[in-house]
């Protein structure tokens, strides 16, 4: 991807946008910058017609979009993600973290943080795609516990405290569980697990 471009009605969150991306654009209005499929915006909640600048962007541009929020908002993280947004976070995260998004929607991966996974999931129920009995069949019992924690909302830390592991081995095995379940990202092995646990409740006995 070529540009980020935030775009935003206030300058609150400003410097730690530059200081993440320093050759990002800040901008009200993306009239006039050309943008693209290469392109992520990141478009402030805050403006009034911010879920049609979505559309607009995704349809017509072809651009990646992430939606930063001042209160974020789980009924809000679920609009933007149903109209097209890739990513949903807070307008003051840290610049690490807002790296760290920009790293996972360029590689196709939705992010809306770890603290919104547990209530999405649990609001999603209803769309979770079919899985096969055997899905996670071939995790490890020990990526199995990995699997289960982060999909039910914890963080790398709280995960690796949990299991009496370090952060670094959460992440070896988050990477080993990512490729074998074929997911780009935590929420989509959320919803991977959760509806492998609806399919084995609504499973009827031989």
């Amino acid at each position: 991807m070529n540009r980020h471009i935030f775009m935003s009605g206030h300058s609150l969150a400003v410097a730690r946008w530059q200081e993440a991306i320093p050759h990002a654009l800040i901008v009200e209005s993306g009239r006039g910058l050309g943008i693209g499929p290469n392109d992520v915006v990141w478009l402030s909640a805050e403006l009034p017609d911010w879920r049609t600048r979505i559309v607009d962007l995704v349809t017509q541009n072809g651009c990646c979009v992430v939606v930063l929020s001042l209160q974020p908002d789980q009924n809000e993280a679920i609009a933007a993600l149903e109209l097209g947004a890739r990513g949903y976070a807070h307008a003051l995260a840290t610049p690490t973290l807002l790296r760290e998004i920009a790293a996972v929607v360029k590689h196709g991966g939705l992010w809306v943080g770890e603290d919104l996974i547990g209530r999405l999931l649990g609001a999603l129920q209803a769309r979770l795609p079919a899985v096969r009995n055997d899905a996670l069949a071939g995790l490890s019992q020990r990526e199995l516990e990995v699997a289960h924690a982060v999909a039910s909302g914890m963080s790398n830390k709280e995960a690796a405290r949990v299991l009496g592991v370090t952060e670094r081995t959460i992440k070896a095995h988050l990477g080993a569980i990512f490729e074998k379940l074929g997911v780009r990202d935590r929420l989509q092995l959320a919803l991977r697990v959760g509806a492998s646990k609806l399919e084995q409740s609504t499973r009827v006995p031989a």
